[in-house]
């Protein structure tokens, strides 16, 4: 039977794809129903110091045949005291006690993510609360005037020195695992860069999120003549389908320049069980689902679980780690097989269609019949009508 269950950052999922904070994961009424899904584990919404309704409405979009999505929310959410309080927690996780709940945290400033680390540490100190994970989103601006966190190295290099100083992690084991949230890059130098800073402090990294949404989109209405977005002059995130590509090339770069002890979760266009396959392929230990789930709801985790099956059944494998990482290199091998496969799959349908169109021949050639008996049985009165 095949098994999807993984090991994150030493935190057992049920299912190696889980959401993404964000879309859906403002409540625990809306991370209650990626509990009860086939969801690995619920990540709420990245958290601020205090409350925040976030910029004005229209702040997403979604292109109509749905391979792109923006959205410049302006991280709107309830507070940090909210996510890690003990009813939030008992609310979003009823009745599966099993399944971790993770907590994510994106400060205005680094004061912000200290103080929101140290209120992590003393719930889970006090023993109220089960909060497996954090994630640390260094892939949005912090402070005002500076770049994203994640693109200016030295600003990162400085955070993660000072949360390497908090209490929390200042012993021979952290309190809890710590994953950072990612932006996209683009140049392997800025790869290198990056990977280098969080393996300097492996101590306390336990895995890294890539992508984040790649950042001053921009989408036209084309008949208004206007951004589709209101906030930002209607710069934003790109997320969706369309991010894939980019999402998986990060994700490879960076299983290859991280130390072995930090996994890589992969997210960025994942929607469906294919997608996650190729995001494990590249090395990720996990997959997050997050403009899928905002369009589709939490009935995308179980759909995309299903697939990701589907499709290990179909090659042989029995467990995410038997095809973890084992990207394989270009070969005209491959090509073989691939142009094979896809000659099958084409004749199969083509098979298909043709039975389909025989049937339905059949179908119309008897409703034909059927008239043309009504009418000559009309024109010679052999039945009353």
């Amino acid at each position: 039977m095949v098994d999807l269950s993984v090991t994150l950052a030493g935190v057992p999922l049920t299912s190696c794809v889980y959401n993404a904070s964000g879309p859906r994961t403002g409540s625990s009424a809306a991370m209650c129903k990626i509990a009860k899904s086939a969801s690995g584990g619920v990540l709420a919404k990245s958290a601020t110091v205090a409350s925040q309704k976030g910029n004005d409405l229209p702040r997403t979009w979604h292109e109509d045949n749905g391979k792109a999505s923006l959205n410049s929310e302006g991280l709107p959410n309830s507070g940090i005291d909210y996510y890690i309080d003990p009813k939030t927690i008992s609310e979003t996780m009823g009745e599966n006690p099993t399944k971790p709940y993770m907590v994510s945290i994106s400060g205005k400033n680094i004061a912000d993510n200290l103080q929101m680390l140290q209120k992590i540490s003393s719930a889970i100190e006090s023993g109220s609360v089960n909060i497996a994970a954090v994630e640390l989103n260094l892939a949005c601006p912090n402070i005002v005037g500076k770049p994203t966190i994640g693109y200016d190295f030295e600003q990162m290099e400085d955070v993660m020195k000072q949360v390497a100083s908090l209490p929390c992690f200042s012993g021979s084991k952290a309190l809890f695992p710590l994953g950072v949230k990612m932006p996209p890059y683009f140049d392997r130098p800025h790869f290198e860069m990056a990977a280098a800073i969080l393996n300097k402090y492996k101590n306390i990294v336990s895995y890294a999120a890539s992508i984040n949404t790649i950042g001053n989109a921009l989408a036209i209405d084309f008949h208004a003549e206007m951004p589709v977005i209101r906030a930002k002059g209607g710069f934003a995130g790109l997320s969706g389908s369309a991010v894939k590509y980019t999402a998986l090339a990060n994700v490879k770069q960076m299983r290859e320049l991280l130390d072995k002890s930090i996994d890589v979760v992969g997210v960025g266009g994942v929607q469906t069980g294919r997608d996650a396959f190729e995001m494990i392929l590249c090395g990720a230990t996990a997959v997050q689902v997050g403009t899928c789930h905002w369009t589709e709801g939490p009935g995308c985790f179980d759909r995309i679980c299903d697939e990701l099956k589907a499709i290990m059944t179909d090659k042989g494998y029995d467990a995410v780690e038997d095809f973890r990482g084992k990207l394989k290199e270009w070969s005209k091998e491959g090509v073989a097989l691939s142009r094979q496969m896809k000659m099958t799959s084409k004749k199969s349908d083509t098979g298909g269609e043709h039975q389909a169109s025989s049937n339905n021949s059949s179908v119309i050639i008897a409703i034909l019949f059927a008239i043309i008996a009504v009418l000559l049985a009309e024109k010679f009165n052999i039945v009353t009508l």
